[in-house]
Formats: C-alpha cells, structure tokens, sequence
C-alpha cells in the first residue's frame, strides 16, 4: 500500500496512529498497514464482528481537520445483513466493510483490540476513618390506629427520632410510593437507609426493607480521568475495597488533551452534549462491570464520590466547558456538588443513589487535585513537599502547615506514550522498562505481560502472544534517560550520530538521527525507534512540568523541595531515578521521591467513607493558593531552563551523586536547539 499526501488521512484513537490511505481502502486494511490493533477473527468475511469500529465526524482543530459525513462509505449489504441478524451499537460500523473515502477519526473500543487497554488504577490501601453519608437504620414504627390521623411516613420520622435522635428527614416520591406495603410487609419493622448531607445535616431516605437488613450497602469512588476511568466498589461498613475495573474515557475520540475537548465543542453544535453522552454512559457500563464482577446487586449502590478535573467535571454535569478554554478560566461553579445519581443519567445504580463530587481548586486545577490533597495533606506536613499528579495534564501541590499552592502544567499525552512515533498506550506488547548499556550502546527491555527481561530465557515464549508492539509513557521516559545516561543524547536532547555515539544503532533519519530500539521487520513485525522528535515531545512535556514547580517554589519563596509525592496511575509506573535525569522534578535526595499510586483515587474513597472527610476537604480549597501556568509571567523563562536534560542551569547535585552524565555536544544547530521551543499552548485540567 503506498501513501500519498493527496490521500485521506486516518487518525486512529486511542493509538493516535495517523497515516494517509487511498481512496477506497477498507478501515481493517488500513489500521494492519498503520499498526492499529483491530481485531478480526473471520478474515474480513463481515461475520465475527471483531472489527467493530467508531468513526466521529466533524471539526478537529487538534488534527488540523474536518471529518465530513461521507468519509467513509455508505453501510453495503454485508453490514446491513449483520445489523440486522446480530444488531451494531449506534455508530458503529465493521472495519472490514467500510472503506475510507475522506479524511476521518476512528475509534476502535476496548472489545475490538487484540492487545485490550491495561487500565493500572487499583485501589491503594488505607486506613479510613468510617463515617458515611448512607448508612442503615432498623426501627420498629406505631402502628396506626383510628384515634390518630398521622401518616405512615410521619410515624417513621418518628421513630427515628426516638429510637436514633434524628430529626430532619425526607423522601422521595419512589420511596412514598412503596413506603406502605414494606411497613406492612416488615409487620412494623423495617430498615431504613438514609443519606445523610454534610452541610445542612439533612437527612434523605435512600431505600427501605421490610425487618431487619444486614446485607451491606456499597458506594462507588470514581476518579474520572481525561485518558481513563477508574471505578472502585467500595463496602460501606468498613472501607474496604470488593471490586475495581478501568476503561478508556470514550472522549478521546474527541482529542487526546482536554483543550482539544474544548475545541471539539467549540466548532461542533452540540458537541458537548456528545461527549456527556458518551461519558454517562462508560460510567453505567462500569457500575454493570462491577456488579457482575462482585456478585453485588447493583441496586445496593446507593452512592457515588467522583473526581475530575474541570472539563471532565463540566462535561459530566453537562455544562458547556468554553468558559475553561479561554482566560480567566471560570468554571460554572468551583463548590462540591451532592445531587442523586439519576440527574447525570447514572440507572445502573440505586434509583435514588446519590452522588457527591469534590470541589475544584481552579478552573485549570481540578476535584481530582483537592483528592490528591485530601488523601496526602500536604497542609499537615512538616517539611516542604512537592505532590505531582502525572497524566495528560499534570496537577502540582507544593506546602508544608504554612501555606499550601497549586498549578496545573500542560504535559500533553507524550508522556503517555501518545505522539511518541513508536508510542502507544499502556497493554500487553508495549516496552515499559529500559536499560542501555552505557559501553556497547545496546538495550534490553521488558514489556507488560513477561517479568522477564529481552536477554533472558523464556521471554519470546513470555511474548508469544502478544508480540513487541511499541513503547507506552514509562518506557518512553526510561529510554529517553538511559540514552542520556549512555551518552546517545547530550544534555540539549539532541541525539548523535553513529560516529560520535559509537553505536551503529543511530541512524540517520532526515536532517537527524533516530535510536534503533528494537527491529523485528524481517520477521514481519516493527522497527521501534527512538526519533529526535519523539525526544522534543518529551522535553516539551517534562519542562511544562518542571516549569509549574519552580512557578510554585518561586511564589513560595524556596529554592529546593524536600521530598517529592509522584501521583496518579501513572506516577506509579515511572521510574523515579529515569524521571530525575530527565529532570520532570526539582532535584531531591532519591530515597526522597516516593510513590503515592492513584492519590486522586484514594481521595475519593476517603469521602465515600467520611462526611467529615469532605467538610475537610472543602475548607483545604479554600485556604490553597492558585498559581495559573497560563499567564505566568516567568513560566517561559522557567520552561526554557528546564529544555535542557536534565537541565540547562540547575546543577542537579543530588542526581550527580548516584549518576554520572556524559559530558557530550552533538553541535546543535539554531534551528534545532530547544531553547528555540515555542511555549506550550494551555492543556486544561
């Protein structure tokens, strides 16, 4: 198959494989020829439905397109056979029927991928403090006699009242329509549960059993994320955690960052309301997943806590997130929200089900950062912590007991391994770990799905079946920092030649030189690389990122953090010392970085479990002072400085006492030199 620049460019999500495609050529064709993990079983027969595919139309700023409504070919006789016997999802069609005809954003979901997404956002332990807004009362109600004129419900205010002291009480027309027969049922005695706000110490009846109920309720703690969801069933007596499951958030199909959401619902009518659409209804298939996943009836899911960044939470809540793309930044409402489940369309879950979401700290800093505090505390710390929640946009938190301050840094997928030439998401195939060998220049490496490494036995029986399929975010940043350490990158980023690298493994590419990974193109399968751009993207990232904590240390007045927290999924995966040659962190003592897992996770399960959790946590975002990246005065300058790997002007001395860094100049050019980087455009979050 060959490309031309005349022909219509596919863009694959979430792989963010692009390439162009002649006129005519079936979808399944052209992701084999992009290396896009279709799936399809029959051969393209029109049969297994492995290929299902979701083709989005419209306006894509990010992309540099327009999807128009015949950019793929109408449904043919094959589709609409299977359709009919089988049924397709709306908006489906199958990869091996339809044929491209114009420029055009595939999605390809979870189901139709060969290597499924791995989707790394378990439940930390902790120890919580139970004190949950729904909890299980069983009382025993009067009996109604001719010589009063009290009503049912009135009668068992009552009695929570004398039996509980409770006072206060309402319900629900769903509740009064069946409140009757349970009573009678219950012979008097029944079981109440009743939500409890954290305010105004209301309390609402969620559900009611007839005697006495000792069956656990369960809530769920969500950290909606702009790449994934995290959902963790959680026991509501004692915290602990029955069940997790993760999903790509369906949006990305929208854009990568969330500033490319925006965008999308800029230049597309109602292109907000698609993407809550589709956002509510990832959320219900999780509460489904759960459900079958514990054996827990998903009808005793009567609460949810969720957190999210600002567009997420906008767009969840089916506010129009423009405000958010253009300055001063202003969310429709920075206060938590406590509302029943059903108002964002979530039926999987207990018909009155309530659910609570965090505050936002700012409209670039979100309700998963006030998590992220909520679980860490920097305000309660002793010494001066830096909290960096890593992801598309990176959410900073630097404090001590004095004063606590925050920023978010527009990182951008690469870090991810997205806009990564040999990039991909996190599944099973991709390299995660690297290591160079700083004499001979040669690599070896580990992919998810083998513990072993690419020079042991057994690891190409461990990759039988999956392959070596490119490089997710923490294997783009170990390599990035093993060929620094190796002396293939000097400290501009630059990679050398053969000649000066001593490694026939740089080869020219254009104008510059790329770094040969791995190649298995004799046997049919990639040649990864390591491009000089692939380098720029991850300088990009890393100095967005380290630019946002000297922000924070500038208007804190210190030099130097004590200790560094790396949050977020994937923080936990990323090696501390790669990161600190890279320079993503001011320099700290290595046994001074730690890993927090998914802090923002953690959060929400702490106020799923405790009311007095979230009255903490309202008053916390109050009092945390705001840096906003975008108008920073300094952040250019900061963002320039930090280009350099690990950095032009910062002496690293604590990294200098574990690592030693080749002194080496591959002669850049002032075309190619970083500090000529444009600064980054703002990515929400």
């Amino acid at each position: 198959m060959t490309d031309s620049t005349n022909d219509p460019l596919v863009i694959f999500t979430p792989s963010g494989k692009r390439g162009h495609v002649p006129a005519g050529t079936k979808v399944l064709d052209a992701a084999r020829h992009l290396g896009v993990d279709l799936d399809s079983v029959c051969g393209g027969r029109g049969i297994c439905s492995k290929c299902q595919v979701t083709p989005s139309y419209g306006e894509f700023p990010k992309h540099g397109i327009h999807v128009a409504e015949d950019a793929l070919s109408e449904w043919n006789r094959v589709e609409e056979r299977y359709d009919r016997v089988r049924g397709l999802k709306d908006g489906r069609r199958l990869g091996c029927q339809a044929e491209v005809q114009g420029d055009v954003v595939i999605d390809v979901p979870p189901e139709s991928q060969v290597h499924r997404q791995v989707v790394r956002k378990e439940a930390d332990k902790r120890t919580v403090h139970m004190d949950p807004a729904t909890r299980l009362f069983y009382i025993e109600v009067e009996e109604p006699h001719l010589a009063t004129t009290t009503g049912d419900f009135q009668r068992v205010k009552e009695a929570l009242r004398d039996q509980f002291r409770i006072e206060g009480v309402t319900a629900p027309l769903s509740i009064l329509g069946r409140l009757q027969k349970v009573l009678r049922k219950g012979e008097w005695k029944v079981t109440v549960a009743l939500h409890k706000g954290h305010r105004d110490h209301e309390w609402q009846v969620i559900d009611i059993w007839p005697g006495l109920r000792e069956d656990n309720l369960w809530g769920l703690a969500i950290d909606l994320g702009s790449t994934t969801i995290a959902a963790h069933l959680v026991n509501l007596s004692d915290g602990t955690v029955e069940a997790s499951a993760g999903v790509m958030n369906p949006q990305i199909r929208y854009g990568e960052d969330l500033m490319s959401r925006v965008s999308y619902s800029m230049m597309n009518p109602g292109g907000d309301q698609e993407m809550t659409r589709a956002v509510r209804k990832a959320l219900n298939e999780l509460v489904t997943n759960l459900g079958d996943q514990s054996g827990v009836d998903t009808n005793d899911i009567v609460e949810a806590v969720i957190v999210c960044n600002p567009v997420m939470h906008h767009l969840l809540l089916g506010i129009d997130p423009f405000e958010l793309g253009q300055a001063p930044f202003a969310p429709a409402t920075n206060e938590s929200i406590s509302i029943p489940l059903r108002e964002i369309d979530i039926t999987t879950a207990n018909i009155e089900g309530q659910l609570f979401i965090l505050p936002i700290i700012a409209g670039h800093v979100g309700a998963d950062s006030a998590a992220v505090a909520l679980a860490e505390e920097p305000s309660k710390s002793d010494d001066l912590v830096l909290i960096v929640d890593v992801g598309t946009n990176a959410e900073l938190l630097l404090g001590d007991r004095e004063q606590v301050l925050a920023c978010s840094s527009p990182t951008g997928p690469a870090l991810e391994g997205a806009q990564i030439s040999s990039g991909q998401r996190a599944a099973p195939g991709a390299i995660e770990r690297v290591e160079i060998d700083p004499v001979t220049k040669e690599p070896r490496f580990k992919v998810i799905g083998s513990d072993r490494w690419s020079d042991e036995p057994g690891f190409s029986m461990d990759i039988t079946h999956s392959g070596i399929t490119g490089i997710c975010g923490s294997g783009i940043i170990e390599v990035v920092a093993e060929m620094r350490v190796a002396g293939i990158v000097d400290k501009h980023g630059l990679i050398g030649s053969a000649e000066q690298t001593g490694t026939a493994r740089c080869v020219p590419d254009g104008r510059t030189h790329s770094y040969l990974l791995h190649d298995d193109s004799a046997n049919g399968g990639p040649k990864i690389m390591v491009t000089q751009a692939d380098i720029r993207a991850i300088q990009l990232a890393k100095s967005a990122l380290y630019a946002g904590a000297e922000l924070l240390m500038e208007e804190k007045g210190v030099d130097h953090v004590d200790r560094v927290v790396l949050a977020g999924a994937f923080g936990a995966h990323i090696s501390p010392k790669h990161a600190m040659i890279l320079g993503m962190f001011p320099d700290v003592p290595l046994d001074r970085v730690r890993s927090a897992g998914n802090a923002a996770g953690t959060g929400a399960r702490i106020a799923l479990c405790s009311v007095a959790a979230r009255a903490e946590i309202e008053h916390e975002v109050r009092v945390i002072n705001k840096i906003e990246t975008a108008i920073a005065p300094n952040f250019q300058d900061f963002f320039v400085g930090a280009n350099g790997i690990p950095h032009l002007t910062a002496p690293f001395e604590n990294l200098s006492k574990i690592v030693t860094l080749p002194q080496v100049e591959f002669n850049a050019s002032p075309h190619s030199h970083p500090r000529r980087r444009r600064r980054p455009e703002p990515v929400e979050g």
